[in-house]
């Protein structure tokens, strides 16, 4: 059997997140640059070096990060803005900035990476002029050679892609930017080709999307361009996420192979090929280990799968590989010291599915002993009869459609302005306050028992009794506790939830250095005690103002989790919906009576096919009013969501008939106001007047601006002022200064508000 196999991309994280601290070592001048590149170089060879030991055949290579691929791909095509150019800082500073912004310029947008919860920094091609600035992939191939003796299989994002999830091409001739890349990408390859690589690896996941549809001819134009420039070298032009949505087009590409996703393809893919036939003179790099949860699957089944294959490829020309990237699930099962073993037998992460390529090649070469061994170890997980519960489904079951109604808006809004009486464009924050170095070594010593429960109890009341003070002298309006007492807003409920639960050392990355802990969904999920409780009603005990209930929603939980395979994603969700549900009626009983429940990932969710997406939404609405609607109509309800495009799905957002809205605006520049000019929003809202997750504080007159322009087609008795998210990510001093702006921008503009009335 002659069947390969690959990777599309790896972890850049490290076993203990050792990237994380090296670059946030750098931020913080803890380390020179020359020290920054010699941890990251020792770290990457280690991952290019495990994945040799799996025996796999071709190893992606330059997939590895300073940040972001996205803004790799801007930076060695010199795709940077004029306003960082202008500051003559050093490359690796320059790279920084533009991903982090700072004094002197505010970053590039970050938006999510098709329906991931990995964010990407945005190019910007309005005022482009793309140049070669840097051969990345020769360099990161070089050092995998000269460290490891591998051909590895260099990794690029391919112009379609990276043009397409740029902004600023409007004005600029889509076909000119196709023009002004090609030679640069040209040259890339030819140099590689001169190299000595043997394959190179073309990141093309726009292919699954309607994007593409109108460029055609600029993308043929483009691959028939790289095919002439290069005699021996073999291209693949990669997809991934879905079903490529014009599978001949695809394949008739110059090219010679192509990778596909027969993963979350929905059997679109596969009936492409059983419609349509493969290539003879093509390679097919089939995605069939799932890249993006963390199930082990069943490897008699992908055998057959591949067996189905083979009667239209070769098996020379077969490469099997995982369905994306592996940079969406953790590093490995056996960090996880901690976890039930049964929930274990089920697992895999990067390091194990690798093995699972492996496995896979021993199966078709008949060799069973340890693909039993494997088979086993699942069927043991599968068979748990803790994954079922019977009374959440019967309780779901008898849910009506008046079960998750309330009164209409304008009748709640009257009754809550009365009970609240708060002021003109009250302020408020998102939810979390700084986890600062103390606060996360509490938690340590807790977990490692070293202090006792009621130590870290009182360590953390102190905490919200001294925040609540903070925020009362700052003059906010309405207060939150400052979620002391989470790790992170899904993982901390994953860990309460019965049917969930939580890692050890399952670090994935979301943005730049932040690194979560997704939770396990592993059976069927239910409330068993209150959650939240405590904590709100104490916070509010200490202040006459009202302190919001933090939850996170149900399409969140989801989202940001790593679901089981064996449901179909919306009952999960109206499990976890179900559960909230009974936690904000515990909050209301409590006197909790204004409530947040934030759904950041609505639209992270939203499948990449247009036709799938109706029901999507539709199944987030009913999810997000059965956890919201059980409370009495003087009870506020809010929810916040993050870097997203809601242009398309403003009627989605009404319909969640949540009593105040808040939405990032400021690292898109308040793009999303156009969003509201043609909408009639009835409902309460706050856009972000600040970008949290940049370390800059921006001026009073900067947040007057975006107030300003908020207010230019939003009605200001419904407005509220906050920042873009939560606050957990910045220091005291930041927090406080940018708080304290925040307030006195507020205040002036209400000034300015009273002297127009009168």
């Amino acid at each position: 059997m002659t069947v390969k196999n690959s990777t599309i991309g790896y972890p850049r994280i490290g076993r203990n997140r050792e990237w994380k601290k090296a670059i946030e070592s750098y931020w913080k001048n803890e380390c020179t640059e020359a020290q920054l590149h010699e941890q990251l170089e020792q770290l990457y060879i280690q991952q290019i070096a495990v994945q040799q030991e799996k025996g796999i055949d071709l190893i992606a290579v330059g997939d590895f990060s300073y940040y972001d691929h996205i803004l790799d791909t801007a930076f060695m095509f010199n795709i940077i803005p004029k306003r960082f150019k202008q500051q003559n800082l050093s490359k690796l500073d320059t790279y920084y900035a533009m991903a982090r912004g700072n004094e002197a310029a505010q970053a590039c947008e970050m938006t999510k990476w098709f329906n991931t919860n990995y964010h990407y920094i945005v190019p910007e091609f309005a005022d482009a002029e793309p140049t070669l600035v840097e051969n990345r992939p020769l360099a990161y191939w070089k050092k995998a050679k000269e460290a490891l003796n591998i051909n590895g299989k260099p990794v690029l994002v391919g112009p379609a892609t990276f043009i397409l999830l740029g902004k600023g091409y409007e004005q600029k001739d889509v076909s000119t930017l196709f023009k002004q890349l090609t030679p640069l990408y040209v040259q890339v390859l030819k140099e590689l080709e001169e190299a000595g690589v043997e394959w190179v690896q073309i990141d093309e996941p726009i292919f699954v999307t309607d994007q593409a549809n109108d460029y055609w001819k600029e993308i043929d134009a483009f691959y028939q361009e790289l095919a002439a420039a290069v005699n021996e070298l073999k291209i693949v032009v990669q997809t991934y996420f879905e079903s490529v949505t014009d599978y001949n087009k695809f394949v008739s590409l110059p090219v010679s192979g192509f990778g596909l996703d027969f993963v979350y393809d929905e059997g679109q893919n596969i009936a492409a090929i059983r419609q349509n036939g493969f290539p003879e003179d093509k390679h097919l790099f089939a995605g069939l280990i799932d890249g993006r949860n963390i199930w082990k699957g069943s490897l008699s089944e992908k055998q057959a799968f591949i067996e189905d294959l083979l009667t239209f490829v070769s098996e020379e020309k077969l490469v099997i590989q995982p369905s994306s990237t592996l940079l969406h699930v953790p590093v490995t099962v056996k960090s996880e010291t901690d976890l039930d073993e049964q929930i274990k037998s089920g697992l895999s992460f990067a390091e194990e599915k690798l093995e699972e390529l492996h496995l896979l090649i021993d199966l078709l070469q008949n060799k069973h002993e340890k693909v039993n061994q494997y088979e086993e170890e699942l069927a043991k997980f599968l068979q748990s009869s803790s994954r079922l519960n019977s009374a959440v489904r019967s309780e779901l079951a008898n849910i009506t459609d008046e079960d998750i109604s309330r009164a209409s808006t304008a009748e709640r809004q009257l009754l809550q302005k009365k009970k609240f009486n708060l002021p003109l464009l009250p302020t408020t924050t998102i939810g979390s306050l700084p986890q600062t170095t103390e606060v996360r070594q509490n938690r340590l010593k807790w977990k490692q028992k070293q202090i006792t429960d009621e130590q870290y109890d009182q360590f953390i009341q102190d905490e919200m009794k001294r925040w609540i003070k903070i925020q009362e002298e700052i003059g906010l309006d309405v207060l939150v506790h400052g979620e002391f007492e989470r790790t992170d807003m899904v993982e901390y409920f994953g860990a309460k939830l019965d049917g969930m639960t939580v890692t050890k050392n399952g670090w994935v990355q979301s943005y730049g250095s932040r690194c979560v802990r997704p939770p396990v969904i592993y059976g069927d999920v239910s409330l068993s005690e209150t959650m939240t409780v405590k904590e709100s009603v104490y916070a509010q005990s200490l202040t006459e103002k009202v302190v919001k209930g933090m939850l996170t929603g149900p399409v969140t939980i989801l989202n940001w989790s790593f679901p089981r395979v064996d449901l179909p994603r919306h009952e999960i969700m109206n499990q976890i919906g179900l559960a909230i549900r009974k936690e904000v009626k515990a909050l209301e009983e409590n006197g909790i009576e204004m409530i947040q429940v934030d759904e950041p990932a609505l639209r992270e969710g939203l499948p990449i096919k247009k036709e799938k997406r109706e029901a999507y939404l539709h199944a987030t609405v009913y999810a997000f009013k059965l956890a919201t609607t059980d409370v009495r109509d003087t009870t506020q309800i809010h929810t916040h969501m993050c870097y997203s495009k809601f242009d398309d799905m403003i009627a989605t957002i009404s319909a969640l008939d949540a009593d105040v809205i808040s939405i990032e605006a400021s690292r898109s520049h308040g793009n999303i106001i156009a969003s509201f000019e043609n909408f009639h929003y009835d409902k309460e809202i706050g856009l972000g007047v600040y970008d949290i997750h940049s370390p800059r504080v921006p001026s009073v007159e900067e947040m007057i601006h975006n107030i300003d322009r908020a207010l230019s087609v939003l009605d200001k008795q419904l407005f509220w002022v906050n920042p873009d998210c939560g606050l957990k990510t910045r220091n005291e001093k930041q927090v406080i200064e940018a708080l304290t702006k925040m307030v006195e921008a507020t205040n002036q503009y209400r000034k300015k508000v009273a002297l127009q009335l009168n």
